[in-house]
């Protein structure tokens, strides 16, 4: 990255801006569209939402208080459990100089499944975060007051992520109460990991997401499940007299054992790159990831991992979506070059490319049938000479590009917070990922990629009071689509696609929404996929060309 472009990260031109973003062709007011709310009195901080498909639950984590909600109507409460902090420890909080009225507070930052019967559970709890497993049955919590540093933030403003894989809880937060020691770590009674504190490792990390992606059962490789992990950190590789902002993914292998000597109970496949969303001829550089979707569909030859992104110093509200192919990312990791620390000042570079001889195994690699065959069966059997180099070389020199190398999607006067994706077959056939981005003023746009670019169907206000949509969920289960989005103030349910509000063929059809077609023997429109089956006769065009409305209707003048 030249100066320049770091420069363009600092000032962007507003007149640059100006020309970005398709504007929504409809906007919906609160009042104007039938949503489903939750929320109570005195309680607040509706921030960690977790959906149960199989039993129509939505659980939510607010501050003191976990809700099990009906996730077909949001507004029918089946249990609450209240999980407060002691009066002593409150006291002790407010003592190191927090506020006892609104820091010194449990606040539930973690909800996962961990089998049918429990679900694990974490809270700040007044600066010393605790976990516990919840049981569904009997909504109670277990009492186990785990120790949940590492798990959970102690501050409730901090940042965090975390995913249950397999009973095993991989989370990215903060370690100590000051926030300043970075972690990427795996609970496990078995092997329990986590990565080292150094800054070439995690540099003052903004975590934003983590999942699972599974290996191909059906390859030959005998590769291992990994687990991804986003977040914006201070750059290691370029040091300015501000900080430059630099977004990351890193890469883990669920298993990873640590090493038996070096990296013991360290990370021996820990690996980080940089991801690329910008408008190269536009000098326009967007190095904050917000959030992170990755679309997993039978219908898509690998998953797509899609990214909300803003500039470091976003004076003119711009906002970007980024989406990037799975094997992008793995050929970066399982064949990119690396970086080191330079040895020779060169201005404002500190990191530069390792040209030298890669040990063999290959560092960071999962452990495989290659590997195996060469009796490395697991990381404890990795030679030190790889182990060390993974641990000075974490950083890789080659970036994640995206699909297309732009940006999906580019708007001005607005942040984006969140973001879910969802698949949808047309009645063509045609398959369209559209977008449910929400952003800082509690809004939801609906956007999708067609052949001529980009289209926002349209922007729902899911807050009345203007709040940021802290937290978004998808239920794709056929027939049965919502979204719920999480804020300060309570939860929204809203359905996928307002169909019913248009009442005209043309209407239904310029609003080139892929669950939306035009029924022309009832004259509505309709979410064909809540329909038994669909129908050959009814009208949609994702393109925007409405001419088959008047074409039906002569036709129908023409057989009375």
């Amino acid at each position: 990255m030249a100066l320049s472009a770091f420069y363009a990260v600092w000032g962007l031109l507003l007149e640059v801006a100006i020309a970005f973003g398709p504007v929504p062709r409809i906007t919906w007011e609160h009042k104007e569209v039938q949503l489903i709310h939750f929320n109570e009195s005195k309680v607040s901080n509706y921030s960690t939402l977790l959906l149960s498909e199989d039993k129509n639950i939505l659980y939510v984590g607010a501050r003191e208080v976990i809700f099990a909600l009906n996730a077909v109507n949001i507004a029918e409460k089946q249990h609450e459990l209240h999980w407060k902090v002691t009066e002593d420890k409150r006291t002790k909080c407010a003592v190191k100089g927090k506020s006892e009225q609104t820091e010194c507070r449990n606040y539930v930052r973690v909800l996962q499944q961990l089998n049918d019967t429990f679900l694990y559970v974490c809270g700040t709890n007044a600066f010393q975060p605790t976990c516990d497993y919840l049981n569904l049955i009997s909504f109670e919590l277990g009492g186990k007051n785990e120790d949940g540093k590492g798990r959970c933030p102690f501050d409730p403003a901090q940042s965090y992520t975390s995913v249950m894989v397999d009973e095993e809880l991989y989370s990215g937060t903060s370690y100590n109460f000051l926030g300043s020691e970075p972690i990427i770590s795996r609970h496990s009674h078995q092997s329990p990991l986590r990565t080292e504190y150094a800054i070439p490792w995690l540099n003052e990390p903004n975590f934003v997401f983590a999942d699972v992606i599974r290996a191909d059962p059906n390859s030959t490789d005998g590769e291992d499940d990994k687990i991804y992990f986003f977040f914006t950190e201070v750059s290691v590789e370029y040091e300015f007299v501000g900080k430059l902002m630099i977004p990351r993914i890193a890469r883990v292998c669920k298993r990873d054992q640590g090493g038996l000597r070096t990296l013991q109970k360290k990370w021996t496949s820990f690996l980080k790159a940089r991801l690329i969303c910008t408008i190269p001829d536009k000098n326009l550089i967007f190095n904050v990831i917000n959030d992170v979707f990755i679309l997993k569909s039978p219908t898509l030859k690998e998953p797509v991992i899609y990214g909300v992104f803003t500039p470091q110093l976003n004076n003119v509200g711009l906002s970007a979506v980024c989406a990037y192919n799975l094997s992008t990312v793995e050929e970066v990791f399982s064949k990119g070059k690396y970086m080191q620390s330079a040895t020779v000042e060169q201005s404002h570079t500190k990191w530069v490319r390792y040209n030298g001889e890669i040990p063999n195994p290959r560092p960071g690699a999962c452990i495989n049938n290659e590997a195996r065959a060469s009796n490395y069966m697991s990381s404890l059997n990795l030679p030190d000479k790889t182990l060390q180099f993974v641990k000075d070389h974490p950083l890789m020199d080659d970036s994640v590009t995206p699909m297309g190398d732009r940006p999906r999607l580019v708007k001005r006067d607005v942040k984006y917070t969140q973001i879910v994706v969802d698949r949808v077959r047309a009645l063509n056939g045609t398959i369209y990922d559209v977008m449910f981005i929400g952003t800082d003023q509690g809004a939801l746009h609906k956007a999708i990629s067609y052949e001529n670019g980009m289209h926002i169907i349209e922007e729902t206000q899911l807050f009345p009071n203007f709040e940021p949509v802290q937290t978004l969920l998808l239920s794709s289960k056929t027939g049965r689509r919502y979204l719920f989005a999480g804020s300060n103030s309570g939860v929204v349910q809203s359905p996928v696609a307002f169909c019913d509000k248009y009442t005209t063929c043309v209407d239904c059809v310029l609003a080139r929404d892929p669950y939306c077609a035009w029924k022309p023997l009832e004259a509505s429109c309709i979410d064909i996929f809540k329909e038994g089956e669909m129908e050959r006769n009814w009208i949609q065009n994702i393109g925007g060309d409405a001419s088959s409305c008047s074409a039906f209707l002569t036709w129908m003048a023409k057989s009375r």
